[in-house]
């Protein structure tokens, strides 16, 4: 068999392989479906043959092979697309919304995973390239190709990790108290609570933390209502929330204080388990939307 072909099939296949690592189901919930496995595990695909012909057609002076790399750019930009829209048109049913920032975070990363995908291919045939004319021997050449694949998938999923709250971060469990009707969690009132019930059930039921940024990057963060709204989804979807559609005083909170830039989080889980919320809170990604770094600017670096 022609080497060239041989590149081809592997870096395909690897390319393939690196998007298949990165397609799981979590509790986040996407994707869920039968129909979407069939979708991203396709893309992936063609992600990857794109990415494994590349080196070929340039070593033979096809240099179309580049109009063909910037549509599959454009087709992959149509996968965050879609995936937003999908994300939002669901929205609604969800308890706990994730919010906007959120399915954005979510989108990017569908639409980078084929990236991913295409490099992995990319780098593996041309590590089967070089390791076939310096060796000359086909296995050699498939042991490297396989080392190159193996260490992109690796390192390129890793990369792809991000920040967690746990990095910017500590969380502290707080007490809830009421002064008369108004929510208070560690001297920060949050908001009027007026059933005398569901006053009972938040101070029996509930759980509270506070979340103390660790830095003015961290703080500046936290402030965005998008990074917010993530934190109250992934709560609620790891512990379970007690309210339905018509009970939304049991909406979990997230507010901040805003003399200390810290963050209290309450809602009435499913399972009360302390513990579990705050491995939940610090579990929470670091939303790409969110991040912010005031101290790379001298005026913000002034007043730290």
């Amino acid at each position: 068999m022609d080497a060239t072909v041989t590149a081809v099939g592997l870096g395909t296949l690897l390319g393939a392989l690196a998007r298949l690592s990165m397609l799981r189901v979590d509790y986040r919930q996407y994707p869920s479906y039968p129909q979407a496995y069939v979708i991203h595990l396709t893309l992936g695909a063609i992600a990857a043959f794109l990415g494994a012909v590349a080196i070929p057609a340039l070593l033979a002076k096809d240099f179309a092979a580049g109009t063909f790399l910037s549509l599959a750019a454009t087709q992959f930009r149509e996968v965050r697309n879609i995936e937003r829209e999908t994300l939002t048109r669901i929205e609604s049913t969800e308890l706990v919304v994730r919010g906007t920032a959120y399915i954005e975070g979510i989108a990017r990363v569908f639409e980078a995973r084929n990236y991913i995908a295409m490099v992995t291919a990319t780098l593996s045939t041309g590590g089967f390239l070089l390791a076939d004319a310096a060796l000359n021997t086909l296995p050699a050449a498939v042991l490297a190709s396989a080392c190159v694949g193996a260490v992109c998938i690796f390192g390129l999923s890793r990369a792809m990790r991000g920040l967690k709250v746990a990095d910017m971060a500590t969380v502290r469990p707080a007490e809830i108290e009421f002064d008369g009707p108004t929510l208070v969690v560690a001297g920060n009132r949050l908001m009027n609570v007026g059933s005398e019930a569901a006053r009972e059930k938040y101070r029996t039921e509930a759980l509270a933390v506070v979340i103390e940024p660790k830095d003015p990057n961290a703080k500046a963060t936290l402030a965005n209502t998008g990074q917010r709204q993530a934190l109250a989804h992934n709560a609620a979807a790891l512990l379970g929330v007690k309210k339905d559609v018509d009970t939304p005083e049991f909406t979990p909170i997230v507010r901040r204080n805003i003399e200390t830039g810290e963050v209290n989080l309450v809602l009435i889980p499913a399972e009360r388990d302390m513990d579990a919320l705050l491995r939940a809170v610090l579990d929470t990604p670091v939303l790409e939307g969110a991040y912010r770094r005031p101290l790379a600017a001298r005026a913000a670096r002034m007043v730290d």
